[in-house]
Order: C-alpha cells, then structure tokens, then sequence
C-alpha cells in the first residue's frame, strides 16, 4: 500500500452565537483544516484540527499541502511511527509545537483512520479496546453568563441525557465564580461530577485563592489555572490547593507532558489529539500517565477523542465541547446515561458532509 495524495481544504465555521472564556474573549468563529489520506482507489482516512478564529489556519494548511504531503508521498500509510517521526523531524527547527503540531495531529489522525479502514477495524479496537463506552461531560464556553443562564442551561443539559458538567471561571472578581459555581452545583446536586475551567486567567497566588475559595462547592477539578508552560507554578497549586488540576489542552509536544505529569504537576492530563501531534502522541501520552497513576482525559475534538478513551484503561471523562462539528457530521455522536459509545464501523467513524462545509470553505 502506499498513500497516493493528502487533500487539504480550510473552513471557517461560524458559531450559532458568540461564547467567551478568559483569554480568548469573545469567539464568532472557528477555522477547521481537514485532511484526507487517500490510497488506491476506495481507501480514504479523514483528519483534522481546528483553531480559534482564524489564528494560524492559513499556516496550517500551508504546512500540511506544502511540506508534509510531498514529504509522505508514496510511503506505506501504515507505518504511522515512520510517518509520525518524519514528519516530526522535517518541521524540528521551526516547530517543536505551535503550528506544526496542529498540521501533523491533521495527518496524522487521518493515516490511523486511513490504516483502520483497511484492516475493517474500529479505531477503538485496534488502538487497544477497553471498552466502547466513556463516561462523557457537558462543557459550556458560557464566562459571560449569569448564574440563573446557568442554572436554566445546566437543567437542558441534565435533559438532554449528560450526568456531567464543566464550566467557565475566570471573573474579575472572585465572588462572581463562586456565586456561579454555587448556582450550578445547586441544580445538579452533591454528587454529580463539577468540572471548573479557568482558561490561564490567574498568577499562582490568585489560582491558590480561588482553588480554597471553590473547594466548598468539591469541584473534580480546576482546569488550566495558570499560564500552560509554568509547571513549577502548576506544581504548587496541585501539591498546595485543595482542587486537583487538569491541563494539557494548550502542551503540544510530548516533552511538555512528560515534564508536566513526571514532576506531579497535574492530576487529570488533558491532551487534544488536534494539537498534541495526533493519535500517535496522545497513545504515548496516555500511557505515560497511567505509568504515574493518573487517568487520561480529553479537550475538544469529541467525535474522535471517543475512540481513543475507549481504547485505554485509565481512561476518564469524554469533553463533549462547545466548538463541536454536529452540524457538518453524518453521525453525530449521541449521549445516553451520561456516556457516549464509540463507533464500530471501520476507523475512528467520523465522515463529514462535505456538501454543508464546502459553503465555509476558504480558498488558499
């Protein structure tokens, strides 16, 4: 077998109404970059990545059709380690994260699918198979809303089947978030898992603040309180606060998660397959932290990241998020009982409409 071309094309994906978070400020858009590895004259595998805005999208793209296509052309797509280190080398210099993780996880995650599809195997399955079901969680971008919208959104969401939730935290003034965090912990009661995301907003001294400050309402975990490369600060808040801490979404290299979980800074690594360099970093990520006793979870990406939950052990909760693509997917993922169940046709199950997305389509 050898991978005859990658087809990259750019979108820009409006959001049904503006969301906020702490460092972002307010999101209209998002940019998608799809892939597909196509080899012979059935065989297709489907990746992509996503930014906020149109920040780096164009890079991206460039990245993938101009050095990482000519790069992989003609070589076995099955040989994803092969795949993974090459194309990692070719972008070294001027990589090491940033825009080049984004463009390999894209190719990456479509030579798994790609490779999936010709052994007639689920994603899930051949990467491991744990179990197809994973516990799943209800993530709001909602920084800007008002206890009561919260209140009134989280009742939707317990209705719509998810037994989860995580929110946004980040105000200007403290005893804004705890206010939120009480409305939404009144609703779901004591003992449904509360996730709080604070997005980067604080120094370590105010993480620590609002870590004590929220432990009242037993939050799972306090997500990304400090700015993602200060793992020393990260350290203290997880050793000194009484909240556990998740983080990862915004590591994307290996290197940083090995430093990250080795030095006992996080409790709940969150990797994104979109950005971390693919399927083939976040296995190695995931099975880094459960050699340190520590559970894998997810940001964003939910119609893939599913697969992957349910091929490992330590598997925790699946983020189910707020830039999700149901619109533009055949099969939308489904929640029931608070968990999704991971797809059992070949690959990791994820085909877009490519009719609806070609409307959002930017030319290069």
């Amino acid at each position: 077998m050898q991978l005859d071309r990658l087809r990259v094309t750019r979108h820009s994906i409006p959001l049904p109404s503006p969301v906020s978070d702490s460092t972002h400020g307010t999101i209209r858009t998002f940019s998608l970059v799809t892939v597909r590895a196509e080899a012979g004259s059935s065989l297709e595998g489907l990746g992509y990545t996503y930014t906020v805005g149109e920040s780096a999208a164009s890079s991206i793209h460039s990245l993938i059709e101009d050095d990482l296509a000519p790069l992989l052309a003609g070589r076995d797509p099955r040989c994803t380690e092969e795949a993974w280190r090459l194309m990692w080398r070719a972008t070294h210099y001027a990589g090491r994260g940033g825009p080049a993780s984004f463009a390999i996880s894209a190719v990456d995650m479509a030579l798994w699918d790609l490779k999936a599809k010709a052994l007639g195997e689920p994603l899930w399955r051949l990467l491991g198979g744990n179990s197809p079901r994973v516990e799943a969680y209800a993530s709001g971008i909602d920084l800007d809303q008002t206890p009561q919208e919260l209140a009134d959104r989280t009742r939707a969401r317990m209705a719509a089947g998810f037994r989860a939730f995580k929110m946004k935290i980040g105000r200007d003034r403290l005893s804004e978030d705890v206010e939120r965090v009480s409305a939404v912990r009144e609703v779901i009661g004591p003992d449904v898992p509360l996730m709080v995301d604070a997005n980067m907003k604080w120094t370590v001294a105010e993480a620590l603040r609002a870590s004590r400050a929220l432990a009242a309402f037993d939050p799972l975990w306090l997500e990304e309180p400090i700015e993602p490369g200060d793992i020393e600060g990260h350290i203290r808040i997880q050793r000194e606060g009484p909240v556990p801490v998740a983080a990862g979404e915004n590591l994307h290299t290996i290197s940083e998660f090995t430093a990250m979980i080795s030095g006992g800074a996080v409790a709940y690594p969150q990797p994104d397959v979109t950005n971390c360099g693919g399927i083939t970093a976040w296995l190695k990520v995931a099975h880094l932290a459960e050699a340190h006793g520590l559970p894998v979870t997810t940001h964003g990406a939910h119609d893939v990241h599913v697969a992957l939950l349910a091929a490992v052990p330590n598997a925790s909760f699946l983020e189910i998020h707020g830039f999700g693509l149901d619109d533009f997917v055949r099969r939308p993922l489904s929640i029931s009982d608070g968990a999704a169940t991971a797809s059992d046709r070949p690959g990791h199950g994820v085909e877009f409409d490519w009719e609806l997305l070609r409307a959002y389509q930017v030319d290069r």
